[in-house]
Parts: C-alpha cells; sequence; structure tokens
C-alpha cells in the first residue's frame, strides 16, 4: 500500500509544520507500517536547531515515528470506523526504551519502521525505529490509545 502526503492528511490533523510523514512505503494493517520524511534544510527548526549546527531534533524524529504508528492504528481500523476518522484522534500514552543513536542532518531520508507490539481494544503498543541509510538512528517502544475528539 502507498500513501502520499494528501492521502495521510485526510487521517492525521497534523499539518505543516508539524506534520511529519511524506510518504508510507509499506503498510500492513495490524501489523507494520514503513514510511518516510524529507529532512530539508528549509524546515522552521532549524532556524534554531542549530543554526550553524543543524540537526533534527530527537523530538521530532519521536514525533514522526508517533504519527506513523497513527497511520497505521487508523488504517487497521475496520472499514465503518474508518469513515469515522474525522472524528477521532491519536494521543500518545507513553515513550518508553528511547535511545538516540546518530543525528539526523539535512538531506537525510528519516524512515520510519513501526511494529504493532500488542493491540488490545483502542490501545496499540508499538515499537519504532528511525532509520537513514540503512542504520537505525533512533528507537522507542510508543503506546498511543484512539480517542473521540
Amino acid at each position: 500500500m502507498l500513501l502520499n502526503v494528501v492521502e495521510i492528511q485526510k487521517i492525521l490533523p497534523h499539518r505543516f509544520p508539524f506534520l511529519l510523514i511524506d510518504r508510507v512505503t509499506k503498510l500492513e494493517c495490524e501489523k507494520s507500517i514503513v514510511g518516510y520524511k524529507n529532512v530539508s534544510i528549509s524546515e522552521p527548526v532549524f532556524q534554531g536547531h542549530f543554526p550553524d549546527h543543524p540537526i533534527y531534533p530527537g523530538v521530532m524524529i519521536v514525533e514522526g515515528m508517533a504519527q506513523a504508528g497513527g497511520v497505521l492504528a487508523f488504517k487497521s481500523m475496520s472499514a465503518d470506523a474508518q469513515e469515522d476518522v474525522a472524528e477521532k484522534v491519536v494521543y500518545f500514552m507513553s515513550i518508553d526504551k528511547c535511545k538516540f543513536r546518530s543525528p539526523v542532518t539535512p538531506g537525510d531520508r528519516l524512515e520510519y519502521h513501526i511494529d504493532v507490539i500488542k493491540h488490545r481494544g483502542n490501545i496499540w503498543v508499538l515499537d519504532g525505529k528511525a532509520v537513514v541509510d540503512g542504520n537505525v538512528v533512533a528507537e522507542a517502544e510508543l503506546k498511543a490509545m484512539i480517542v473521540d475528539k
């Protein structure tokens, strides 16, 4: 399955400058998702992080993994439930085992690899990895829930 940014915006409420996933390249409902963000020097965050040494903030990497997980959760819902996607939102519950391995810089293609650890009802536990050029740059275990707005 392939989702472009327009299709992603139909699922997630995030918009520029906080929509952190450009494309979904692989999605297996209830199991996994792979998507990416092209990190550009024109990102507003680089005006202050850091002007002479641009590093993409770790918190933005984790948020990007969470957004990919949100797409996975919404696309895994039943067809009837997906019709109500505009009335739902994903809330973070926890971020555990978070580690940053390498800096992400302008020009990188930041891939999000998310696997379902556990799913029960509206609660999702996800294993997230952020990858650049085949190397894991960050990882975290994310817990989220889908709720009514």
